[in-house]
C-alpha cells in the first residue's frame, strides 16, 4: 500500500484540488441552489478523483466526495427524513462498464435466475419523492442527501402533471412515488427570453432552471413556469399491500393512477438489446421536447432488485448510462498557432485526448488573442471544452482551482510561425500576417478555392494541396489550371486514375458560375450568399472592380465592412493580376443570362446532390433541376425531397437515410423529367 510520503507531490495536490472543487460544486448545487459546474464536468472530475484514490488508497479521507452519499439539504425549506432512502445511481460511461456492472450483480448470486432489463430515458431534471396517504398528496421532498430532503410540497402542488389525488377507487394506505421534475425546452426558451428582457441572467440549461424553480420560496412563480413531472418508481406500503412485481408493472401502475410516465421505456431481454436502445436514443434524443443525458437500466424483477440490495451508496440492481458529453474536461499540454487564409493567427489548444460528443478529440480552438487573455488559459490548465454538432471543439472555461503552481501566462508571438514575418495587431482580438506569400495563406486560399461552395474541385483536399505546394507545382491559384496528369504522378499516393480525375475536376471547375468564382477568391467578409447578391448586381468582374463603396452599399444587405473589404482587395496589384490570369484561363467572370424555366415538372421539389455523377457535373445537374422548376440545397434537412447520389458520396447519404429522404441515382433523376 502506498504511503502519503511515497506519492508524487503533484498527485497529492491534484487530489486536494479535485476534492475542494467538487465539494464547492456540490454545496453550490444542493445548498445554495446556484450550480457552478455542468453535470458532465462534475462527472469527469469525480471520476478522475475516484481513479486517483483507487491508485493511491492512502489518500482516501472520510470527507472525500467519493465517500459521501450527498450534500446537506438547503436551510430554506424544512428538512424532512425520507420514508425510504433516496439513493443515487452508479454511472456507466460506455458499454464495457455496463458489462462490468452486469458481472458484479451476477456475482452476488449463487445461481443466476432468468432476468430482463427495463431501459428508461434519464430525464435531465430534479429528482423528487412524493408521498400519498389514502390517495391524497401530503408531501413532496427533494433528494437532499438521500436520507433527508427539503419539504417543497407547496411548490409540488403547482405542477399539473402531479395528481393531488390518485385516480384509483381503492388507493393503498401509503404510496411513495419517485420521479423527475423537468422543464420542457419550449418553456425553458420562453423563460430565458423573459429574463433577458428584464436584464436578468438566463438559465444555463433546463436542469438548472428546473432546480432553481422547484426551490422558489414563492409557489406562484413555480406555477408560472409550467414544470412537468415524469414518474418512474412506486413503493406501496405497508409491504403486504404491494401488488407490483416488476419495473414494467410499476410504470403501468403509475400511469393507471394518474401520473405522466415517459412512454419511451423498453423491456430488453439482454445487454445486446440494451445496447441497441442506447444507440437509438443517443442519435434521437435531440428531437425530444425535453433534455435527457442518458438511460437508466434496471433489472425488471423487483424481487431480484431487493435481493441484490445496495452498496454503500448505490442500488446494485440499477445503473445510469450517460450519453457522451457535449461538454467535458481535459488538460492542455501545449498551445500552438494556426495561420488561416486571411492571415489571422488562431491559437489552438493541444490537449490530453478526451471522448466528447461521440469522438476522441485532442485539439480545441482558443479563437483569438483576446479570448486567450479573457480566459487566462495556460499550458497545464484543466479546462472545460464544448463541441456542438460537427464543429471543432472550443475551450469555454478554465478551472483555475486545478491550475499547476508553476504555470505561466501564454503570450501571442510577434512573428508569423509560418513565414517569420512581423505580425500586425489589427485589433484587441485579431493578429494577422500580411505577407501574401506566406505558405499558410496560400494553402488556405487553395483549399477555399477548391471547396464545395466555391469551385467544388473533388480530390483537391488539404493533403493534396500540401503535397502540390511541397513539390513546387502550385504557387498560386492559376497554377492549378496548368497542371497535367504527368506532373501529378510523382506525388505520393497519386496513381494514374487519381491524377486523371483531379485534372478533370479542375477543368470542370472552369464552368462554375461567376458568384462561385467571386466567393472562391476568398475576399474577407464575402460569403457565398453575399457573393451571389453582388454578382447579380454588377454582372461581371470588370464592373465590380470599378465599383465605389457607395455603389456597393446601395445593395440590400451589403454594409460598410463588406464594401470596404471589396474595394481594398481590388486595389492590390497582385489581386488585379490574379483576375487577369483567371480571365486567360477561361473562368466565368460574368453572370450568365437568367435561366429560363423550361417546365414545372419539379416545381416545389427540393434536391441535394452528393458524389460525382456519371455524365454531368453537379452544377449541370443543378441547372437542369432549376430549368424544370426545382430547387437545390447544399445540406440535408426535413425540407429536402430527393438526394441524388453519385460515386463516392459524402456524409449526406447517411443523414438522408436516417431522415427517410428518398435517395436516387442520376438515371432515376433524369427519369423524373422524362429524359
Amino acid at each position: 500500500m502506498n504511503t502519503i510520503n511515497s506519492i508524487p507531490q503533484e498527485v497529492v495536490e491534484r487530489v486536494n484540488n479535485l476534492r475542494k472543487q467538487l465539494q464547492e460544486a456540490s454545496y453550490a448545487y444542493y445548498v445554495l441552489d446556484k450550480p457552478i459546474m455542468e453535470d458532465a464536468v462534475y462527472d469527469q472530475l469525480y471520476r478522475e478523483l475516484q481513479d486517483l484514490e483507487a491508485q493511491y488508497p492512502s489518500l482516501i479521507t472520510p470527507d472525500s466526495p467519493t465517500q459521501r452519499v450527498g450534500e446537506k439539504p438547503s436551510n430554506q425549506f424544512t428538512p424532512t427524513p425520507h420514508r425510504i432512502p433516496m439513493y443515487s445511481l452508479e454511472n456507466a460511461f460506455n458499454f464495457q462498464e455496463l458489462k462490468q456492472w452486469e458481472n458484479r450483480w451476477q456475482k452476488q448470486l449463487d445461481a443466476i435466475p432468468e432476468f430482463e432489463y427495463v431501459c428508461e430515458l434519464k430525464i435531465d431534471g430534479v429528482a423528487v419523492a412524493l408521498t400519498y396517504e389514502n390517495g391524497i398528496l401530503v408531501r413532496g421532498l427533494t433528494r437532499g442527501d438521500g436520507m433527508t430532503g427539503e419539504d417543497i410540497t407547496a411548490n409540488i402542488k403547482t405542477i399539473k402533471t402531479i395528481p393531488l389525488r390518485l385516480h384509483i377507487q381503492s388507493p393503498p394506505p401509503i404510496l411513495e412515488v419517485r420521479g423527475e421534475v423537468f422543464l420542457p425546452l419550449e418553456e425553458f426558451e420562453r423563460i430565458n427570453r423573459e429574463r433577458e428582457e428584464k436584464g436578468e441572467s438566463p438559465f444555463a440549461n433546463p436542469r438548472n432552471a428546473a432546480a432553481g424553480t422547484i426551490r422558489q420560496l414563492e409557489p406562484k412563480i413555480v406555477s408560472q413556469r409550467k414544470l412537468k413531472f415524469f414518474a418512474y418508481t412506486a413503493h406501496i406500503l405497508p409491504e403486504e399491500n404491494n401488488i407490483l412485481t416488476t419495473q414494467e408493472d410499476t410504470l403501468k401502475y403509475l400511469k393507471q393512477v394518474g401520473f405522466l410516465v415517459n412512454e419511451n421505456y423498453q423491456v430488453c431481454p439482454n445487454l445486446e438489446v440494451v445496447k441497441a436502445y442506447l444507440e437509438y436514443w443517443e442519435k434521437k434524443r435531440h428531437q425530444l421536447p425535453y433534455t435527457t443525458d442518458g438511460v437508466v437500466i434496471k433489472i425488471n424483477s423487483l424481487n431480484l432488485q431487493k435481493q441484490l440490495g445496495f452498496t454503500q451508496k448505490f442500488p446494485r440492481g440499477a445503473i445510469a448510462y450517460k450519453f457522451p458529453a457535449e461538454e467535458t474536461v481535459t488538460r492542455i499540454k501545449e498551445i500552438v498557432l494556426s495561420v488561416g487564409r486571411t492571415g489571422a493567427v488562431t491559437p489552438i489548444a493541444i490537449m490530453e485526448p478526451v471522448f466528447l460528443a461521440g469522438t476522441t478529440v485532442q485539439k480545441a480552438t482558443l479563437h483569438n488573442a483576446q479570448h486567450v487573455r479573457e480566459l487566462d488559459v495556460r499550458v497545464g490548465d484543466t479546462v472545460v471544452i464544448r463541441k456542438a454538432g460537427e464543429i471543432i471543439p472550443e475551450v469555454v472555461r478554465v478551472i483555475k482551482e486545478l491550475r499547476p503552481n508553476n504555470s505561466q501566462p501564454f503570450l501571442m508571438p510577434e512573428k508569423c510561425p509560418e513565414c517569420d514575418s512581423l505580425l500586425y495587431q489589427e485589433s484587441e482580438a485579431v493578429i494577422r500576417c500580411l505577407n501574401n506569400s506566406c505558405p499558410a495563406i496560400l494553402r488556405g486560399n487553395l483549399i477555399h478555392w477548391a471547396s464545395r461552395d466555391a469551385m467544388d474541385i473533388t480530390g483537391l483536399g488539404e493533403k493534396t494541396v500540401v503535397a502540390l505546394m511541397a513539390a513546387g507545382l502550385v504557387k498560386s491559384i492559376p497554377d492549378l489550371y496548368y497542371l497535367t496528369p504527368e506532373k501529378l504522378l510523382p506525388l505520393d499516393k497519386m496513381g494514374k486514375k487519381s491524377a486523371d480525375n483531379l485534372i478533370q475536376a479542375i477543368n470542370n471547375s472552369k464552368r462554375q458560375p461567376f458568384p462561385r468564382v467571386l466567393y472562391g477568391l476568398g475576399i474577407r467578409h464575402i460569403g457565398a450568399v453575399n457573393a451571389k447578391i453582388i454578382a447579380e448586381t454588377f454582372k461581371d468582374i470588370d464592373s465590380l472592380m470599378k465599383a465605389s463603396p457607395d455603389e456597393l452599399m446601395a445593395i440590400d444587405g451589403i454594409g460598410e465592412e463588406i464594401a470596404s473589404s471589396l474595394v481594398s482587395w481590388f486595389k492590390v496589384e497582385q489581386n488585379r493580376q490574379l483576375i487577369d490570369q483567371l480571365k486567360k484561363i477561361g473562368l466565368r467572370l460574368q453572370l450568365e443570362e437568367k435561366l429560363e424555366v423550361k417546365d414545372k415538372k419539379l416545381a416545389g421539389k427540393v434536391f441535394v446532390i452528393t458524389g460525382s455523377l456519371p455524365s454531368m457535373t453537379r452544377e449541370e445537374a443543378k441547372t437542369i433541376i432549376e430549368k424544370h422548376g426545382g430547387k437545390v440545397n447544399s445540406s440535408i434537412s426535413s425540407k429536402v425531397d430527393f438526394l441524388i447520389v453519385g460515386e463516392k458520396p459524402g456524409s449526406k447519404l447517411e443523414k438522408a437515410k436516417k431522415m427517410g429522404i428518398k435517395i436516387i441515382n442520376e438515371a432515376e433523376f433524369l427519369s423524373l423529367i422524362g429524359s
